[in-house]
Parts: structure tokens; sequence; C-alpha cells
């Protein structure tokens, strides 16, 4: 049964024409011979389609900017089309970089609640759930202190254990497969291994090519908002290192 289907997905950012005056004058003795030109958007996705299955795992590849991320927010229903369309049949996480929606302000105990909030759980969903999610961040008492005290490193421990979790039909993941020191990543990797082995649908963007290989079930590259190969991992990875 699809989960997932995209068809002719297109997602397109407007940008602004408004400069600071002062960038303006800096500027201007370098560009007054040239013709001004002006993009008013960009089509970060375009003509995108695929689907996938309930219990699939699908790896997203591409370089930095290929519009990875931007389609995982597609999916999660944070941006909504501006040519073709997406179907969802379930609820999909909008969990998505890890760490990226805590506040700096509050402690990471008070982010468990806030980002479960987020994803749709309610106070007592969490309460039943944060035990795990401390004790798997390996925290500590850590937990009470402000997020902003916390390294990379920690944040993203933080951002997994939500992840893995308190999570919905759909799992969104981005760059996960990498978080913390070399205990933590295997620790991470036996996780995930678990997850799909209990048949979560799951989309991974990740540079990782190797984790790629090891967890999805199909993949697709993405270039420059393009779809430029979909199918086996393998097959796919193996396109895009060529490219």
């Amino acid at each position: 049964m699809e989960i997932i289907k995209a068809e002719n997905l297109g997602i397109r950012f407007k940008l602004s024409g408004h400069k600071k005056r002062y960038i303006k004058h800096t500027l201007a003795s370098v560009v007054k011979q040239q013709k001004k030109t002006t993009m008013s958007s960009f089509w970060a996705l375009r003509n995108v389609s695929f689907s996938i299955n309930r219990g699939d795992i699908l790896g997203v590849v591409g370089s930095n900017g290929a519009g990875k991320s931007t389609l995982l927010r597609a999916i999660g229903g944070i941006y909504h089309p501006d040519e073709g369309n997406i179907e969802v049949n379930g609820t999909a996480s909008a969990l998505l970089s890890l760490g990226t929606g805590f506040k700096m302000d509050l402690s990471g105990y008070e982010n468990i609640f806030l980002n479960g909030v987020i994803l749709g759980f309610t106070e007592q969903e969490i309460r039943e759930k944060v035990k795990e999610i401390i004790g798997f961040s390996e925290l500590g008492d850590f937990i009470y202190e402000p997020v902003k005290n916390y390294s990379s490193g920690m944040n993203a421990r933080l951002g997994f254990s939500i992840a893995a979790f308190l999570y919905r039909e759909i799992m969104l993941i981005d760059e996960v497969l990498g978080v913390g020191d070399h205990r933590f990543k295997k620790k991470s990797q036996d996780k995930m291994a678990e997850m799909i082995t209990d048949g979560r649908t799951i989309v991974i963007v990740s540079h990782n090519l190797e984790s790629i290989k090891q967890y999805a079930t199909k993949a697709i590259w993405i270039d420059k908002g393009r779809l430029k190969a979909t199918g086996r991992p393998e097959e796919v990875i193996e396109k895009y290192l060529k490219n």
C-alpha cells in the first residue's frame, strides 16, 4: 500500500528584491557596468515524482542545496506544493534536522515536552516516554540545563532520542546516522535497525552513503531540485557518484 506518493511535485521559493541601502551603495560601483538582473523566485523542487509503500525506508541522496530537506518538509506538510501534489496516507513526524526545533533558553527536559507537543503528543504521552528519552540520550543532570549550553553532539543526542521514542507513522529524519561519538553512533545505528524491523516507514536524508545502502529499501537522487534517479539504493548511489 502506498503511504507517500508525489506527482510532479514543485516547491517554489519567492525571493525578496529588497536590500539594505548601505549594501546597494557598497556594490554600486561594482555592478554599474553590468546589466541589472533580479531573481524573484526559484524552484527548490520541480517535476519530482515517486512513491513508497508502508514499511519502506527511503534514502534521499544529493549534494548540498539539492532540495533534499525541502522534500522532507513537503512530506511533513510544512511546505505546500506550488505544482503537482503529494499524498501522505498517515501522520508524518515534523522533527527534521536533529535539534533544529530546540528553544535555546529552555532546558533539555523542557525541550522534550516542547518538541513532543509540536509532534502532536499529549503531555501524558510525553511523560510516559520521558525517562526513556533521557536515559537514551545519556545527558544525565545536563538534561536540566539550558540547551544553549550544550555542545552540538549533546544537541544531536537529545534530538535523536526524541525522534526515536516520540514517533508517528512516518519518520522524517535528516542526517541522523552520524550523531555523537563513536559509541553513541553505534547505539543510534542499533536503535535505527530496531525501528526498521518494527516496520516503520522512514525517509532518511544523509550524506552517509554506506548507511543509506545499509538501511534503505529504496533510494532517490535529487540534483538541483530535479529527480535524477530512483530505485535500489546501490544503483541510485552508483549513478550519483558517477555524476
